[in-house]
C-alpha cells in the first residue's frame, strides 16, 4: 500500500503563489507515473499535471505557463509550484501515483483557496 501525504495548501490573494508537496512512502522512482489533480464541489476530479517515469510532464491547458511539476530526489517528494493563481484555481488538490500494475493511489488532499 502506497501512502501519499500532501502539504503546502493554504489561502492566497489572486496573483499569488503556493507550492504543494507530496511525500510518498515508496521511492518516487518506483512508480509508473506521478500526478496532481484537483476537485471542486459538484465537479469531477480533473487532471492538473502528470509526470511519467522518464520525467516527461504534461499540463492541463488551464495551468500551462503558471504551474510547474517537479520531483525532489533527496526529499522523495513530488512538488507543484503554482504561480499567478486565480480564484478559479480554488480547489482541493490531490497527489496521485500509478503503479506499474496500473493501481492508483491518492493522497488525502490539500485545500487551496484564492481570494481577495
Amino acid at each position: 500500500q502506497v501512502q501519499l501525504v500532501e502539504s503546502g495548501g493554504g489561502s492566497v490573494q489572486p496573483g499569488g503563489s503556493l507550492r504543494l508537496s507530496c511525500a510518498a512512502s515508496g521511492s518516487i522512482f518506483s512508480f509508473k507515473s506521478l500526478g496532481w489533480y484537483r476537485q471542486t464541489p459538484g465537479k469531477q476530479r480533473e487532471l492538473v499535471a502528470t509526470m511519467s517515469r522518464n520525467g516527461s510532464t504534461t499540463y492541463a491547458d488551464f495551468v500551462k505557463g503558471r504551474f510547474s511539476m517537479s520531483r525532489d530526489y533527496v526529499k522523495n517528494t513530488v512538488d507543484l509550484q503554482m504561480d499567478m493563481l486565480q480564484p478559479e484555481d480554488t480547489a482541493i488538490y490531490y497527489c496521485n501515483v500509478f503503479s506499474w500494475g496500473d493501481s492508483a493511489f491518492w493522497g488525502q488532499g490539500t485545500q487551496v483557496t484564492i481570494s481577495s
